[in-house]
């Protein structure tokens, strides 16, 4: 039978030596844990030589009351020593409240720390459009990998079924536009230049660019989360497993549907917001609306409808991009597919709005006012 923990008391050079000795395991402390409690004075030091055994409970024990005497601790086994120290680190106090930091050191650690996310995206980003080049001159050459089912339901979703709310929408920004302008114009005596205004505007900028920023909200949030939770329930890596191109069965009709229907929902979105347009001049103007139309034929250069049929199947791939490359790096939880779909339309939006300011630098340069 293993012995008992026993404890020992005597005065030494220094001060107290408390000496311990037995088994100093949970089974074997006995009343030890309260006869430590009893001791009353300075205690110099802790005597472990003469343990035979001891387990966490012990080690915690002895921790704990050389902690309350600040006493030293000898004649340690190693053993011993790894547990004491364990439990010691187990003690340790944990702040309730955060030390404080200055705020110019968390401002530019938060923004080195966005920075550094910043450009991990932008080569993944980089590196995914690689891959989409590489999988989309694959298809080229073997036209009959291309699935034209997967492509016409995402030309569905993406075009058909956006129809209505990307008209509305377009409608209401048309009468928005017609409705300021007029109010600004009218301090001139303007007011017919409210024609000019709705149609320029709305063929080179804000038709595509509004429907761009639908479709990101729409279409680019749905990818993200379609292809993040195929990925977290491993449908992805059982479609490699088979011999199945993630890249050729999800991603490629994806992209494809987005530049596709893209310049269409963008001619249309500008169509509707020259209409709504028309109907506020209409009603509140006393614009005919042949008038109108023959004012829009006559103000509105076909350059504009050719600078937004250019940008905008530009716009339907950055958004599809940033829409499937977030979802495929989901990986541990669902909580991350959330996250991803949201920094995939914060991406897609960011990133549609600096192409355009390119484009209007571009198109200005190259003589298209």
């Amino acid at each position: 039978m293993m012995q008992s923990a026993e404890l020992q008391q005597e005065q030494g050079d220094d001060g107290t030596i408390v000496r311990l000795a037995g088994n100093l395991a949970v089974a074997h402390l006995g009343s030890l844990p309260d006869r430590l409690d009893a001791l009353r004075g300075p205690v110099a030091t802790v005597d472990l030589s003469g343990v035979t055994h001891i387990d966490t409970i012990g080690a915690w024990t002895v921790h704990r009351f050389a902690l309350a005497h600040n006493a030293s601790l000898r004649g340690v086994s190693d053993e011993a020593r790894r547990l004491i120290d364990e439990v010691g680190k187990e003690c340790e106090p944990v702040a309730i409240r955060p030390e404080a930091e200055y705020p110019l050191i968390r401002v530019l650690s938060e923004i080195g720390v966005a920075t550094r996310t910043a450009g991990h995206t932008m080569v993944g980003l980089l590196g995914f459009f690689g891959g989409t080049l590489v999988t989309a001159w694959t298809l080229i050459r073997h036209p009959r990998r291309v699935r034209m089912h997967a492509i016409v339901q995402r030309l569905e979703v993406v075009g058909v079924s956006a129809l209505a709310i990307i008209g509305l929408m377009s409608f209401l920004i048309g009468i928005v536009i017609a409705q300021q302008g007029s109010v600004q114009l009218r301090q001139f005596g303007l007011e017919v230049m409210t024609i000019n205004l709705v149609g320029r505007l709305t063929f080179r900028e804000l038709g595509v660019l509004m429907t761009a920023i639908m479709v990101a909200g729409r279409s680019g949030s749905a990818f993200a989360a379609q292809l993040g939770t195929m990925k977290l329930t491993e449908e992805i890596d059982a479609m490699r497993t088979i011999g199945v191109s993630p890249m050729e069965a999800l991603v490629m009709p994806r992209v494809i549907a987005a530049v596709v229907m893209m310049p269409l929902l963008g001619f249309y979105a500008s169509i509707v917001a020259i209409i709504g347009g028309g109907f506020l001049c209409a009603v509140a103007l006393d614009i005919p609306p042949v008038t109108f139309v023959q004012r829009i034929r006559e103000v509105v250069p076909i350059t504009d409808v050719y600078v937004g049929m250019i940008k905008a199947p530009v716009f339907g791939l950055i958004i599809a991009i940033c829409g499937c490359y977030q979802g495929m790096q989901v990986e541990s939880n669902a909580e991350e597919v959330g996250n991803r779909t949201t920094a995939a339309v914060v991406q897609a939006i960011f990133l549609v709005i600096v192409l355009d300011a390119f484009f209007a630098v571009f198109f200005t340069w190259v003589g298209w006012i």
